[in-house]
């Protein structure tokens, strides 16, 4: 895995969304992350992933 994962930090201001709420979209399963330390990470591809999922239609 050579992508740079990205915080949910990132991840929230990319999608105007807040932070809680990207928390909860990993809590739900709706977005993959990685568990590091006492945060999380993001691919860039689940990213576009659920973007697709949940935007795309």
């Amino acid at each position: 895995m050579d992508e740079p994962l990205m915080t949910v930090e990132e991840v929230s201001v990319m999608l105007n969304i807040s932070e809680q709420t990207i928390r909860r979209y990993i809590r739900n399963k709706e977005l993959n992350a990685i568990k590091f330390k006492r945060s999380y990470r993001i691919t860039r591809d689940d990213l576009n992933r659920f973007i697709k999922e949940r935007y795309g239609r």
